[in-house]
């Protein structure tokens, strides 16, 4: 019965979806309205690749055909429940983490549907083609019936490779979940910095970010991290931002473990994008601020120093090394600018050796690297190398290049230098696929 009023009514209801769709998503993810148009593409493309596999899917029998239908509308059915109830109950006070996996598992599987839809888009492609290259020669000898202008078959193969690219695809990231998300790869690289003072030479830093503390739905990873951190004996900790992903209740839970980084040196942490608040609507200014104030305090009760556009200078022997750390700045409008360099190096002379803990690295690209040469080198994350990609010893890929310029690693302009996070959380995709998470230990040395 539902089915057959769905069926009646389904353009009215195509277009509700869309419509509704866009004033909840207003509401509920205002950061995310910009994507909404690519959201009804991809809305579309479901409903095509339907069309597509409906006549089969209505030919097996009854307790299959039930079952496949509910099977394949159920990543939109996710979406849209879970956006429903955010209207009620907004998503800062759910466990975040049944939230984002829940939008993770619809968006593996629509992954898999746009790969498979690419492939009968092109059997659809060529199709077309034929019946007008047919028509036009029957036109020509003005004898066009019926009998001459056969239905033309999608191409079997095409179709069935389609299939199967999608079945790997959904395999492959089902994978990526539940296996490579916490596989967490230990990265080290030696820097020589000809300004660093002989009293640190041989300095030992551990860098990590992007824990997304709101994505793991549970403290086992978290517990791992900090374990490989403390193993490395490092002098100093830096944590480059995006702790949480909507609000800050999401790290309580794990504020124990946190307790357990330490260096002898100091933890050092900023703020990213995600840490404002600004994914979400709050329901007034005070309860955003309330929010942030809760970060704030968490920080001093885990021990890590948050520098917010600020400086802190370490020294020994008499000699002087500068940790600076600016609140977020992006390239993209979508992204906070609030770092403030005048500020950040108050008191900092230029010949003092530098090192910035900056989020997003096109902070460094646009800013740091043109104007603010005596910074030596820079910590950023925020791209996460877009959890996905390859790399070789002789090559490197992922989507996140067509993004920033500055996507994964280690970067040299000159005298500066730039190490590009590839994050040690999630957050969209709840896995990894070639750009494992990582903890990375640099050690500084002077010649």
């Amino acid at each position: 019965m539902i089915f057959k009023i769905i069926k009646k009514y389904k353009y009215l209801l195509i277009v509700g979806l869309i419509v509704g769709g866009y004033f909840a998503i207003a509401q509920v993810l205002p950061k995310s309205l910009s994507r909404y148009p690519a959201f009804v593409i991809i809305f579309l493309l479901d409903i095509y690749l339907w069309s597509a596999i409906k006549s089969w899917i209505s030919r097996q029998s009854k307790i299959w055909e039930i079952s496949l239908n509910l099977l394949y509308w159920l990543p939109l059915a996710m979406i849209v429940s879970t956006t429903i109830i955010s209207l009620f109950k907004p998503i800062q006070t759910w466990n975040t983490s049944v939230y984002l996996n829940i939008s993770g598992f619809a968006l593996i599987c629509y992954t898999a549907k746009i790969f498979t839809t690419l492939f009968i888009l092109l059997t659809d492609f060529i199709r077309g083609m034929k019946f007008i290259l047919r028509f036009a020669k029957t036109k020509r000898t003005k004898q066009i019936k019926k009998a001459e202008l056969p239905l033309i078959t999608r191409n079997k193969f095409i179709k069935n490779l389609g299939l199967l690219t999608g079945g790997v695809i959904l395999s492959g990231m089902l994978v990526g979940r539940f296996k490579w998300a916490s596989a967490f790869k230990l990265r080290s690289e030696d820097i020589i910095l000809p300004k660093l003072p002989q009293a640190f030479n041989g300095l030992k830093i551990i860098q990590f970010s992007d824990l997304h503390l709101g994505s793991w739905p549970s403290s086992t990873p978290i517990s791992e991290i900090a374990e490989i951190i403390n193993e490395q004996d490092a002098d100093l900790v830096f944590f480059t931002g995006d702790l949480v992903n909507f609000s800050t209740s999401e790290a309580f839970k794990f504020e124990e473990i946190l307790k357990e980084i330490t260096a002898p040196l100091g933890v050092f942490s900023i703020l990213g994008n995600h840490d404002y608040g600004d994914y979400v609507n709050w329901e007034t200014d005070e309860a955003k601020e309330d929010n942030m104030q809760q970060l704030y305090d968490l920080h001093n009760r885990i021990g890590w120093k948050l520098l917010r556009n600020e400086n802190h200078i370490l020294e020994k022997n008499g000699s002087k090394l500068a940790i600076l750390g600016v609140e977020n700045w992006g390239d993209n409008p979508r992204f906070p600018k609030k770092a403030d360099m005048n500020k950040t190096l108050e008191g900092i002379e230029n010949d003092t050796l530098q090192l910035l803990l900056s989020h997003d690295p096109s902070h460094w690209d646009k800013v740091i690297s043109k104007k603010y040469k005596h910074i030596d080198l820079t910590f950023s994350g925020h791209t996460h190398g877009f959890q996905f990609g390859i790399e070789t010893s002789l090559f490197r890929w992922s989507p996140a290049q067509y993004l920033y310029k500055y996507w994964a690693g280690l970067y040299r302009i000159k005298s500066q230098f730039l190490y590009v996070s590839r994050g040690t959380g999630y957050l969209g995709y709840p896995g990894r696929i070639g750009i494992s998470p990582e903890i990375t230990l640099f050690t500084l040395n002077n010649e």
